[in-house]
């Protein structure tokens, strides 16, 4: 499994699509922590689970499979698995 820090660059949700995108296209799961970690509003935003669930919706098409899971300490999440 691949481990992204969200904090890392310019730190916002473009290297949290780019990863979905990525994930997508290969089928390596990720895992991404600290998301936004140094953004004003850290984790993630309405937008970004919007990405993240149409990702999901694509990558597992049964309602029975696992899917991507956002965690973290109440909302924003702050770590995302795949």
């Amino acid at each position: 499994m691949i481990v992204v820090d969200g904090s890392q660059g310019e730190g916002g949700g473009q290297i949290l699509r780019t990863s979905l995108a990525l994930s997508l296209v290969t089928g390596h799961p990720f895992r991404m922590e600290r998301i936004r970690a140094r953004r004003q509003k850290p984790g993630l935003l309405r937008q970004h689970l919007t990405a993240v669930e149409a990702a999901n919706r694509l990558s597992w098409p049964r309602a029975s499979d696992p899917g991507c899971r956002a965690s973290g300490s109440g909302r924003p999440h702050s770590r995302l698995f795949s």
